[in-house]
């Protein structure tokens, strides 16, 4: 048995989410079927996580166990894109890789970016690929609502009622927000992340930047690690997963 990484890049507007529901298309779904397809031997692919609906990946981990050898890795890329063709689902890569690696287990950080688009008018040319925010946002604000996420803590107050994850605590290692033209992107990288935690984190540094909240009330609303106290979490279509650090 063989086992193979890809890496993958997705527009996940139209899919529910990676991982595969009973309901609905997603993107581990669509990828196995056209693998299974390709290889003419049923596969299982397992991400490095699981998107939600509507969230895209510039480069999104995975892997797979094949019977036998992939030689051509180049023809393989060919044809699996052939067969991606119109699904807004590329492969960007493939790589061998010894039977101890795992794409979700083996991690040791992951990378996601937020972007904010704080102009009157809607993108046009990035339609679905991020947060329209027609009220001019305070940055300093939010920089400052940013430090104070950085570290080890109780993230409850950021976590989906439906996160089935062992605990709460986390460990965020950097947070950076940066604007260009009216474009605000904010990066954070941890080992793993909680369900819903990044955008819901990035409802809370909206309302900071709005003034809704003060820096106060942003450090209350971590500490009381409650869920009913957090912002509502942004729109899922300005959230990209970036890379994975193996």
């Amino acid at each position: 048995m063989y086992r193979y990484q890809v890496l993958i890049e997705y527009v996940g507007s139209n899919y529910r989410g990676w991982q595969i529901q009973k309901k609905g298309q997603t993107i581990q779904g669509v990828l196995q079927n056209k693998i299974s397809k390709l290889l003419k031997k049923k596969i299982n692919i397992v991400g490095s996580g699981r998107t939600d609906s509507g969230v895209h990946a510039i480069c999104q981990s995975a892997h797979f166990d094949c019977e036998f050898i992939i030689e051509n890795k180049d023809k393989f890329l060919k044809s699996i894109n052939h067969f991606l063709k119109n699904k807004l689902i590329t492969v960007l890569n493939i790589k061998k890789k010894g039977l101890n690696f795992h794409a979700r287990y083996s991690a040791k950080q992951r990378v996601y970016e937020y972007v904010i688009y704080n102009r009157v008018s809607p993108p046009a040319l990035n339609l679905h690929k991020g947060w329209h925010v027609i009220k001019k946002l305070d940055l300093k604000a939010m920089k400052k609502g940013a430090k104070k996420l950085l570290g080890t803590k109780d993230f409850s107050t950021f976590r989906a009622s439906s996160c089935n994850a062992k605990s709460p605590i986390k460990t965020i290692n950097f947070v950076k927000i940066k604007h260009v033209n009216n474009k605000i992107t904010i990066e954070f990288r941890s080992k793993s992340f909680l369900q819903q935690q990044v955008r819901s984190m990035v409802g809370c540094l909206k309302y900071l930047g709005e003034k809704k909240w003060d820096l106060k009330k942003f450090e209350k609303v971590i500490k009381l690690k409650k869920r009913e106290n957090c912002a509502p979490p942004a729109p899922p279509e300005g959230l990209f997963l970036t890379r994975v650090f193996y």
